[in-house]
């Protein structure tokens, strides 16, 4: 399966839930591209069943900087979806984690730290251009 732009959907930002922190100093820089970009350019990868964000936590903690309303996204099955793979970095504090520790931790109160999960798809993210007016609009 490729990822296309027909498959980025615009979701509420109150529905989606963070596994891991961010580093502010990069989130900091993306919010001044977003800025100049006048939107977002690579959608973030989120479990259509619990709406945990699986790639595009500074982006998510951007949206919620400029107060955004929705966000784009592509939705997967992340436990089924077997392209889909979850590695720890090197040096994070773990030896491993699963799918379902990702899952777990993103519906709890608790965040992993910066850079705890890597996870691997075989498809791209396409690039895409939403911008910001339409991304304040509740639906």
């Amino acid at each position: 399966m490729s990822w296309e732009a027909e498959d980025v959907a615009l979701v509420d930002i109150d529905w989606l839930k963070p596994h891991e922190e961010i580093k502010n100093r990069n989130r900091d820089k993306l919010l001044d591209m977003t800025m100049r970009w006048g939107g977002f350019t690579k959608p973030l990868l989120v479990d259509l069943v619990t709406g945990s964000i699986l790639d595009g936590h500074h982006r998510y903690s951007v949206a919620l900087s400029l107060n955004l309303k929705r966000v784009p996204v592509i939705l997967i099955d992340y436990l089924a979806d077997d392209e889909i793979t979850v590695d720890v970095w090197p040096n994070c504090g773990l030896e491993s984690i699963s799918k379902s520790d990702v899952i777990s931790m993103s519906l709890s109160d608790e965040l992993y730290p910066p850079k705890t999960s890597k996870h691997t798809f075989a498809d791209h993210i396409p690039p895409i251009h939403i911008l910001l007016e339409e991304l304040e609009k509740a639906e």
